[in-house]
C-alpha cells in the first residue's frame, strides 16, 4: 500500500462546491479546568513553561466572566471573522471575539486606505464587540493581521526582507529590532495581534513558502524565534509586555509545514516523531520560552492526520508538555480539511485543541450556529468549551484589551509618523546589507567605484513590488507599482543615488540597450512575486531565458556584468552565474533597496563601504532536479553549500559551472497513462465521501458515505472501477499524487485528457470533471451532458481539451490530480484507461 499519499487535497472541493443566526439562550458554565493533558507524550519533547506566569487576579476575573457568559457568547469568542464578510453589526449580534484582514483586504475595500481609515474601522468593530445594550458581557474584540515582513497590508509601511534573507544575516538581535519596528507600525493602525513569526524549517525548496523560512537548519530558527517574539510582544520581564508599541505574536504554523512531502503546500509531513521534534519544533521551543501568546495550526498533516484535528500535538504536546497557556487559532478555514468536517462544522477541531476558528468565508454564521448546537448537545464538552474561551480571555486580559478603550484612544494609534518611520527603514536597510550573499566575484569586480558610467538593466531594477515579493500590499504581491510603496527605494534608486553623488552616471534600461557603452552593467532579475499555493514549483530551474540572453549580450560587448538575483528560494542558475562576472543573491529585500548599493559600491574615497556578510542558510542546487539538499542530506549535490558566502577580504575565483540541468523534457509523443487496470505512479486512487472523509482505495470494494467503489472487469480481471453516487451529497473520486507532474508539453501539443466510460445510470445532478494543482489551483469542466447522452451500458471514449482546464486555472506544469469526478447527485458509471495524449481530436471543448 502506498505510504505517502496526499490525503486532504480534495476536501476543499466538497466544502466549497468545486474549485473555481441564533439568539441568546441559557448560560452554561463548566468547572474551572484546562485541557493540558501530557499523558503518553513521547519523552523526546522537552518540558517547557512560559515566562509569563498566570496571574491569579486574571484567572479569577476569567472565572467570573465564564460564569456569566452564555454558550452563544462563548462560541462567539471562538470564531474569527474577516472584514470582507462580517459587519460591525454582525460582530455585535454574534458576540464575535476576533477580526482579521486577509492578504489584500483593506478597510472599506480601499487599497490605499489611510492610517485613519484602519483605526476608524477598528473602532467600529470594537464598539460593536463591547456593546452591552442587549444585556451581554461585552468582551472586546481582538484584530489579527498577517504582518509577515513588516505591516505589509498598509501603504507606506516599512517592508523588511523576507525571512529567507533574514536567515542569511545570522543576526538574532536584528530580529528583535525588526519585530519591535513591525509591532509599532501595526499598533499605529489600531491592530493588536500579528500572525508572525513563521517558524517553518523548509526541507524541499519547491514549496511556495520557502522564503518565509529563516533556514533549513533548525538551530537558526530556534535562535531567531524567541528574539522575534520578544521584539513583537516585549520581553517577558518588561512593563511594556504586550502594551505600548508591542502586539500579540503568533508562532506558526504548528507543525512541520516546511516538511511536507515534495514541498507541496498544505501537504503531508511524513516522518518520525523524533524528526518532528529535532527539526520542525525547535522554533516553537524558543517562542514559548519568550512567552508567545498564540500559535496558529498548520494546513498540513503529520503522517496523514491534519494538524487542525491533531489532539496529540495540539493538546497533549503543545498545551501539556510544552506548557503553552495561550490560545491556538486556525488558519484560513483550515478546519474544513479535517476528516468529517466542512467550512461550517468541525467539532473535531475544537475537541482536538483548536481554540479559535479562523472563519473568513460567508459561511461563518453557520459555523457559529453549528458550534453552538454542538456545545449544547455535549458533542463539544462544557470543559473543552470553557478551556478554549479561558485561553482567549487570558491573552486579551494580559494585553490590556479590557482597559484599553477604543483603538483610536490607545497610545500610538493613528500616529502616521510610525508608518515607514526613518528609524524603521534604517533597520530594514541594515537587514538588506547583511542579508546579501555573494556567490561569485571574479577578478574582484566588486566593490564598484561610484564615479563610473553604470548601466542598470533587468526587469527587477526599478520594481519595488518585484523586489518585495509576496505578502506585499496584496496577498500574492502582484498588481502593484512603485507608487504603492511611498518612501520605498528600488534597487536602481539606491544605485543612482550612490553613483550620482560621486559624479558618475546611472542609466536605467530594462532591456540592456544603451547609447554610450557603460563601464559596467548591473542586471537585476529574478522571480516575480508569489505567495502560498501559487508559489509551488515542480523543479528548481530558474526559467529566465530572456535574462540569460541579456547577460550574454552584454558580456559579448565586453561589458563587465554584475548580476543581482531576486529570489525567494535557491534555484539552479548556473548559466546565469556563468554569464556574470559577479553574482549576488539579494533575495527579496523589501522596500529598502538602497541597502544593495551600500554593499556593491565603494565609498567615495575608494574604501570598502560595507562588506558582504550574508551566508546561505539554504543549500544552493547544482542542477534543477527536485532533490533535497540539506545539511547531512545530499550535501554533495549542492553547488554552494549551506554557510557559503564570499566577501571582499577573501577573494575566490569561480570556474565555469556545469550547465546540465539534469531535467529530461518529454516530447509528449507518447501518451501518459494515469489509470490502466490500476493507478499508475505517482498517482493513487482516492475518494472523499459526502461526509468529507478521505480515503485511499486499495481494496476491490469500498462503501463510503454517498459513494461506493467496486473493481470490475472490462477486458481483463478488475481492470476498471465502478463508481456509484447515492445522491447524499458532494463526493469526489479521482487520482491524486504527492508529487507534481508537468503536463505543459501536452498542453502545447494540442493535448487532451482521454478516458473510457460506461454509464449505467445517468446523473441526476451536475457532474464535473476536474484537474487539481493545489488549493485554489485547478479547474473543472462539466461532463453532465456527455454522461446523460451516453447509451446506457455501452462504453464511450471521452476526450477533453486540456486548454479548457488550463484556461480555467490549472497550472499544467504542477498537476497533482489529472482526473477527478465530482457530483452531489445520483450516478452510476465505470471508468477505464485514463490517459493524457497529444494531438487529440477533442469532443469536449471549453465552455
Amino acid at each position: 500500500m502506498r505510504k505517502r499519499i496526499l490525503l486532504g487535497v480534495i476536501s476543499g472541493l466538497i466544502a466549497g462546491g468545486g474549485l473555481a443566526g441564533c439568539g441568546k439562550q441559557e448560560m452554561t458554565t463548566a468547572p474551572k479546568t484546562e485541557d493540558t493533558s501530557a499523558a503518553s507524550v513521547n519523552d523526546t519533547w522537552p518540558q517547557l513553561a512560559s515566562p509569563i506566569k498566570k496571574d491569579p487576579a486574571i484567572e479569577a476575573r476569567i472565572d467570573e466572566l465564564l460564569a456569566r457568559m452564555t454558550v452563544e457568547e462563548k462560541v462567539g469568542q471562538m470564531v474569527q471573522v474577516e472584514i470582507r464578510t462580517a459587519t460591525p453589526e454582525e460582530v455585535k449580534e454574534y458576540n464575535i471575539g476576533s477580526i482579521l484582514n486577509g492578504g489584500g483586504a483593506f478597510p472599506y475595500d480601499n487599497k490605499h486606505a489611510t492610517v485613519d481609515d484602519w483605526v476608524a474601522l477598528a473602532d467600529e468593530y470594537y464598539k460593536a464587540s463591547v456593546d452591552t445594550s442587549d444585556g451581554g458581557v461585552g468582551i472586546p474584540m481582538i484584530w489579527g493581521t498577517d504582518a509577515v515582513h513588516g505591516h505589509n497590508n498598509v501603504i507606506g509601511a516599512t517592508l523588511f526582507p523576507h525571512n529567507i534573507a533574514l536567515g542569511a544575516t545570522q543576526n538574532p538581535e536584528l530580529m528583535r529590532q525588526i519585530g519591535a519596528a513591525t509591532a509599532a507600525e501595526v499598533r499605529a493602525t489600531g491592530i493588536d495581534w500579528i500572525f508572525a513569526p513563521t517558524l517553518a524549517v523548509v526541507r524541499d525548496d519547491r514549496w511556495g513558502r520557502t522564503y518565509e523560512s529563516y533556514a533549513e537548519d533548525p538551530q537558526v530558527v530556534y535562535n531567531y524565534a524567541g528574539k522575534l517574539v520578544e521584539g513583537l510582544q516585549g520581553s517577558a520581564d518588561s512593563e511594556e509586555l504586550l502594551h505600548g508599541k508591542h502586539v500579540i505574536g503568533t508562532a506558526k504554523h504548528w507543525l512541520a509545514d516546511g516538511g511536507t512531502k515534495n514541498g507541496i503546500d498544505r501537504g503531508d509531513a511524513v516522518m518520525s516523531e523524533e524528526e518532528l521534534v529535532a527539526i520542525h519544533a525547535q522554533g516553537y521551543f524558543s517562542a514559548i520560552e519568550a512567552g508567545v501568546q498564540s500559535v496558529m495550526a498548520s494546513f498540513s498533516s503529520w503522517n496523514g492526520e491534519k494538524m487542525h484535528g491533531h489532539k496529540y500535538l495540539m493538546t497533549d504536546v503543545l498545551k501539556g508538555r510544552l506548557g503553552f497557556d495561550g490560545f491556538v487559532v486556525g488558519d484560513w478555514a483550515g478546519h474544513q480539511f479535517v476528516n468529517g468536517c466542512s467550512t461550517d462544522s468541525c467539532p473535531q477541531a475544537i475537541n482536538a485543541g483548536l481554540d479559535m476558528f479562523m472563519a473568513p468565508d460567508p459561511s461563518w454564521k453557520q459555523l457559529y450556529a453549528n458550534t453552538v448546537a454542538q456545545a449544547k448537545s455535549g458533542e463539544i464538552s462544557a470543559e473543552r468549551l470553557d478551556d478554549a474561551v479561558r485561553r482567549i480571555l487570558r491573552v486579551k486580559m494580559r494585553s490590556g484589551l479590557f482597559e484599553a478603550g477604543l483603538p483610536s484612544e490607545r497610545a500610538n494609534a493613528g500616529d502616521e509618523s510610525l508608518i515607514g518611520a526613518p528609524e524603521h527603514r534604517a533597520i530594514a536597510r541594515q537587514a538588506v546589507r547583511e542579508s546579501l550573499v555573494l556567490l561569485k566575484n571574479n577578478d574582484n569586480l566588486l566593490p564598484l567605484a561610484r564615479d563610473q558610467r553604470v548601466l542598470v538593466a533587468g526587469d527587477g531594477a526599478d520594481n519595488i513590488g518585484k523586489q518585495s515579493g509576496g505578502w506585499s500590499i496584496t496577498w500574492q504581491g502582484t498588481g502593484n507599482q512603485n507608487s504603492d510603496f511611498p518612501g520605498g527605494t528600488s534597487v536602481y534608486g539606491g544605485i543612482a543615488e550612490a553613483v550620482e553623488s560621486a559624479g558618475g552616471t546611472a542609466e536605467l534600461s530594462a532591456d540592456g540597450s544603451f547609447e554610450q557603452k557603460p563601464d559596467v552593467a548591473i542586471v537585476v532579475f529574478g522571480e516575480d512575486p508569489y505567495a502560498e499555493m501559487q508559489g509551488d514549483v515542480s523543479n528548481l530551474d530558474y526559467p529566465g531565458e530572456s535574462d540569460l540572453a541579456l547577460m550574454q549580450r552584454l558580456q559579448e560587448q565586453g561589458i563587465p556584468v554584475v548580476s543581482l538575483f531576486i529570489t525567494g528560494r535557491p534555484l539552479w542558475t548556473n548559466p546565469e552565474i556563468n554569464a556574470s562576472d559577479a553574482f549576488a543573491v539579494i533575495w527579496q529585500p523589501g522596500t529598502e533597496g538602497g541597502g544593495v548599493a551600500d554593499v556593491i559600491f565603494r565609498k567615495a574615497d575608494g574604501e570598502v563601504n560595507y562588506d558582504f556578510k550574508g551566508q546561505l542558510t539554504f543549500s544552493w542546487p547544482n542542477d534543477a532536479q527536485p532533490t533535497l539538499r540539506n545539511p547531512g542530506e545530499n550535501e554533495e549535490l549542492a553547488q554552494f553549500n549551506y554557510g557559503y558566502g564570499l566577501d571582499y577580504e577573501n577573494p575566490v575565483q569561480i570556474a565555469a559551472l556545469s550547465e546540465e540541468s539534469g531535467l529530461k523534457a518529454s516530447d509528449g509523443n507518447e501518451a501518459l497513462a494515469v489509470f490502466n487496470g490500476r493507478a499508475l505512479d505517482p498517482w493513487s486512487f482516492q475518494v472523499t465521501d459526502a461526509g468529507n472523509n478521505q480515503s485511499e482505495i486499495t481494496s476491490s470494494v469500498a462503501k463510503l458515505q454517498g459513494i461506493s467503489v467496486q473493481s470490475v472487469d472490462r477486458k481483463v480481471q478488475e481492470d476498471s472501477r465502478r463508481l456509484q453516487w447515492s445522491g447524499e451529497g458532494n463526493a469526489v473520486a479521482g487520482f491524486f499524487a504527492n508529487s507534481r507532474t508537468d503536463l505543459s508539453v501536452y498542453l502545447g501539443n494540442q493535448g487532451a485528457l482521454i478516458f473510457d466510460v460506461k454509464v449505467d445510470a445517468a446523473p441526476s445532478d451536475a457532474v464535473s470533471l476536474g484537474m487539481y494543482c493545489g488549493q485554489d489551483c485547478g479547474a473543472e469542466q462539466s461532463i453532465t451532458d456527455v454522461l446523460k447522452g451516453a447509451a446506457p451500458g455501452e462504453w464511450k471514449t471521452v476526450t477533453v481539451d486540456l486548454q479548457c482546464l488550463a484556461a480555467g486555472g490549472t497550472k499544467m506544469d504542477m498537476v497533482l490530480s489529472p482526473f477527478y469526478v465530482r457530483t452531489a447527485g445520483k450516478l452510476d458509471l465505470t471508468i477505464h484507461d485514463i490517459r493524457i495524449a497529444s494531438q487529440a481530436e477533442t469532443d469536449i471543448h471549453c465552455g
